[in-house]
């Protein structure tokens, strides 16, 4: 489970406002790649608070309602489809993570960060920060931020399945799975699809 370790060495470290940060939607042929930043209360306990693929979809709509209830702020951006096929995905990842960090009020001055890359060709975490791999798994912030981002680009790709309700998105959430492969053969792509993710059609 998730703790606040990293969160009380950075504050240890004269470090006045801690956020962590995380994306969702890096691998799908679909749909934007979101991500979130959040500033939370030392200790502040929700229930199920997890990395957000370890948490069950109606318990992370429930935990998403709380972390932002009970943030002292929080953030969630985006990346189109359009944009990741013209700077690739690391790119928009890291963009759309130094989104959410920018877009916190009041702002943060220190980020935890998921994973192992913190900059592309192109674009960069700027405020100062920590890379945490499988930080959603140990880290109350980055795991908080995991949910926002998931929960945020799941009701997305839900509207998006409602646009183009032959792609089935409220099923597999533009994930590579067989079925969304089978739907692209059927009836080729959509806007939403990112093209330089669909080298095997």
């Amino acid at each position: 489970m998730p703790g606040w370790e990293y969160e009380r060495a950075a504050s240890a470290a004269g470090r006045l406002s801690v956020c962590g940060c995380d994306e969702a939607g890096v691998g799908p042929l679909a749909g934007r790649v979101y991500a979130a930043a959040v500033i939370l209360p030392d200790g502040l306990e929700l229930p199920y608070l997890d990395d957000s693929k370890k948490v069950s979809e109606k318990r992370r709509e429930a935990v998403f309602n709380q972390i932002r209830d009970q943030a002292a702020a929080w953030s969630v951006a985006w990346v189109e489809p359009k944009e990741i096929d013209e700077i690739d995905i690391l790119n928009s990842r890291i963009k759309a993570m130094q989104m959410a960090i920018d877009g916190l009020k009041p702002g943060a001055d220190f980020a935890l960060v998921d994973g192992n890359r913190d900059h592309g060709s192109e674009c960069a975490i700027t405020l100062d920060h920590q890379l945490i791999v499988k930080g959603d798994s140990l880290s109350c912030s980055i795991a908080a931020a995991s949910i926002l981002a998931k929960v945020s680009r799941d009701r997305y790709m839900r509207e998006m399945a409602a646009l183009y309700p032959q792609y089935e998105f409220q099923r597999h959430k533009g994930y590579p799975t067989k079925r969304h492969y089978e739907l692209l053969r059927e009836f080729g792509p959509c806007p939403i699809h990112r093209r330089s993710f669909l080298k095997k059609l």
